[in-house]
């Protein structure tokens, strides 16, 4: 059984309105999970945003919580919304208007990991979903609100910064002859969840690290980046990509030898977006 629905790493001193979020880098599966699945221990592994968590460890040393997720993305995905549910998957699940993420059997409880590998052998009862959904999906998403209701009590705005990884071949269809390899996608749903000059200062904190970087292609964001980014509201989202081919054997999930460089560099720039939420910010937040 999964401990925790979510974990969070606190600053000792909450400095930035800044809120890092990694919702798929948890390894910890239910046995009883594993068991019932078609896949093995490691195959089962293959949707998850792996080391992630360690990639963005360093945020609580610069003043900004760090949230992680407690129930793997096989699981439960946290970046789709409660009510995405695969009627080939769920029983009692009525079709709905088509939805791709869905159809392609990648709704809250997922049908698939990657590569189309099926995980059940059948399907699952409503009141397993739910329950999960319950226990793990709901607590972790009102955890996010209410770090992000803090930051705008504490300092007037709230940006949460949703932490991914991707497979080094999801590129494969916006890489142009000629033009360097995104290394970092950046997703504000094309404007709608984040200021622009939030998003600039997000995207040149990458570049100056030597990244390279692209916006919203192949991500623009999920269900997060939608439900939390209100920038009317003084509450941005910005989901980040990172190509796992930087920092890890994608097909042993291992880190790999540039591991440690790039946990390095990802420390420089989460300094400078937690730096964003720290400026100009009213003296009752010190």
């Amino acid at each position: 059984m999964i401990v925790e629905p979510y974990r969070v790493i606190e600053p000792l001193l909450r400095r930035s309105s800044v809120v890092f979020a990694s919702p798929h880098s948890s390894d910890s599966y239910p046995r009883s999970f594993v068991r019932a699945s078609l896949l093995d221990d490691h195959s089962i592994r293959s949707s998850e945003d792996a080391f992630v968590d360690r990639l963005f460890g360093a945020a609580p040393e610069f003043g900004a919580p760090l949230l992680l997720a407690g129930a793997p993305r096989a699981y439960v995905d946290m970046n789709r919304s409660p009510d995405e549910l695969d009627p080939a998957l769920i029983e009692g699940v009525r079709p709905q208007v088509h939805n791709p993420r869905v159809a392609s059997g990648l709704g809250v409880i997922p049908r698939f990991v990657a590569n189309g590998r099926a995980i059940y052998r059948g399907k699952l009862s409503m009141a397993e979903a739910q329950k999960r959904i319950d226990l793990y999906w709901r607590p972790y998403h009102a955890e996010i609100q209410r770090q992000l209701d803090l930051s705008r009590d504490l300092f007037g705005n709230a940006i949460l910064i949703d932490c991914h990884s991707m497979p080094h071949e999801a590129l494969d269809s916006v890489t142009r002859r000629g033009v360097a390899r995104p290394e970092i996608v950046l997703g504000d749903r094309y404007g709608a969840a984040a200021a622009a000059d939030i998003m600039d200062r997000v995207e040149a904190a990458f570049q100056a690290a030597g990244f390279v970087v692209a916006r919203n292609a192949p991500f623009a964001g999920a269900f997060v980046t939608q439900a939390y980014g209100r920038p009317s509201r003084d509450q941005h989202a910005i989901q980040v990509e990172i190509d796992r081919s930087l920092y890890m054997d994608e097909r042993r999930i291992r880190p790999n030898a540039r591991f440690e460089a790039v946990r390095d560099l990802l420390t420089g720039v989460i300094a400078e977006i937690a730096a964003i939420g720290i400026e100009d910010l009213p003296l009752a937040a010190e």
